[in-house]
């Protein structure tokens, strides 16, 4: 399926019945008495999150969603048929935004959350309402009001603990399908991931953890180049971000390079993402011999001083990577 993560759609509730003007015919009433029922209110619109779904694709083909009118009023006090309602069914973590305003309306990233989004028109009154001791015959009515109307946008932002980030090829999908449930796919050419892909891990101990595989980014992403920064809003939700880098590539002088590129493009993406907890994990050692690895270990060391939290790992043959995620987990209990 195709991944899409946002949309606009035009939603309608339905309008309330209206009252109904009717008189009984019966002995010793005076014409009658009034009898005439109220209207049916009208169906509302609800958003509901649905566990199963993990993309808004659905609408991009279907914008327009219309609530049931609530039915008029009958004779013999009888009531109008509510309006039935409708469930706009979407994904965890989307953000729901009016589209003229472009200010936030709420946030679905509860398991089981509902909102009311668009309120069915208030139901018509019959003449029945409307008897008193001065006017036994009443021939007035009310409409009913219309339901509200809304143009909304559809954002998802994926719900994950830890993101990955890194140049193309450096084994963000190895490493998450090494330690997750994730099939996310793995091949030897760039851009191989062309969506965030989600992978749940659970440690020995039952523990869990929700890692994204994110896109590569290049240098220029931020004007484009590659897949741009289109799905880096997927890391906002994360508590923690890995830098992968390929540590197989490296030598004294473009290391320093590859991470400052990586750097420099999500700063310019936004400060925020850019200022989120980081680990550097240098992937594939296993392509190094043991007095390569000790030489570019050493320089990493001194490079970093113990500023930033960074492993060395390899993806491919799971090396180091389970001492990683009892990290991660040790890391995000903390937080919460």
């Amino acid at each position: 399926m195709k991944f899409v993560d946002s949309a606009i759609i035009n939603l309608s509730a339905g309008n309330g019945g209206d009252g109904c003007i009717s008189f009984r015919r019966e002995k010793y009433i005076p014409k009658g008495g009034p009898d005439g029922g109220d209207g049916g209110q009208g169906g509302n619109v609800w958003l509901i999150i649905d566990l199963n779904m993990n993309s808004l694709i659905d609408y991009r083909i279907n914008k327009t969603y219309q609530a049931e009118h609530g039915k008029n009023g009958f004779s013999s006090k009888s009531s109008g048929k509510k309006g039935r309602d409708i469930f706009i069914k979407i994904p965890l973590g989307t953000r729901i935004f009016d589209f003229d305003t472009k200010k936030i309306i709420v946030d679905m990233i509860q398991k089981h959350q509902t909102f009311l989004i668009a309120k069915g028109g208030k139901k018509g009154l019959g003449n029945t309402n409307f008897k008193s001791s001065v006017n036994r015959t009443p021939r007035k009515k009310t409409k009913g009001k219309k339901g509200e109307k809304k143009k909304i946008k559809l954002e998802l932002l994926l719900i994950a603990d830890v993101g990955t980030l890194g140049l193309p090829n450096v084994g963000k999908s190895t490493l998450v399908r090494a330690i997750s449930n994730s099939k996310t796919k793995i091949a030897p050419y760039a851009f191989t991931t062309l969506h965030p892909v989600l992978g749940a891990v659970i440690t020995k101990d039952k523990k869990k953890f929700v890692i994204a595989d994110l896109p590569g980014i290049i240098q220029n992403a931020s004007y484009g180049i590659g897949l741009g920064f289109k799905f880096l809003k997927h890391l906002f939700r994360c508590h923690l971000l890995l830098y992968i880098i390929d540590i197989s590539l490296l030598n004294e002088f473009n290391f320093i390079k590859k991470i400052n590129i990586l750097l420099k493009e999500i700063e310019n993406f936004s400060l925020l993402l850019s200022k989120k907890t980081k680990w550097f994990i240098f992937n594939k050692i296993d392509l190094l011999n043991h007095q390569d690895l000790k030489k570019i270990k050493n320089k990493i060391k001194k490079k970093f001083q113990h500023q930033e939290k960074y492993y060395f790992i390899s993806s491919q043959e799971k090396r180091g990577t389970h001492k990683l995620c009892e990290k991660i987990i040790k890391y995000l209990y903390k937080k919460k």
